[in-house]
């Protein structure tokens, strides 16, 4: 082999490595920014304070619809109460 061939191949051999080590770190940040977006989603509370909003919302209504039937049996019998003494008074 003469020298420029045996120049030709070092520079075909180097310029693979450069290409191998370009992928190499292009792998690793790719590998890297996933991690970090993953950390901040997984660090994230939002969802937990939608979550606790959806909890008291469903709280306030099942209070709501339990006062609404004691309500509704105290109203319900005030008008046959009132319906009870306009029949008789007619």
């Amino acid at each position: 082999m003469g020298t420029s061939s045996t120049f030709a191949i070092l520079c075909l051999h180097e310029e693979a490595c450069k290409s191998h080590f370009v992928k190499e770190f292009e792998m690793h940040d790719i590998i890297l920014r996933m991690y970090v977006r993953l950390h901040d989603i997984l660090s994230r509370d939002e969802g937990q304070d939608l979550v606790e909003y959806a909890l008291v919302v469903a709280l306030i209504a099942f209070g709501a619809i339990a006062g609404m039937n004691a309500l509704s049996g105290g109203i319900n019998s005030a008008f046959k109460t009132v319906s009870s003494k306009l029949i008789s008074n007619i």
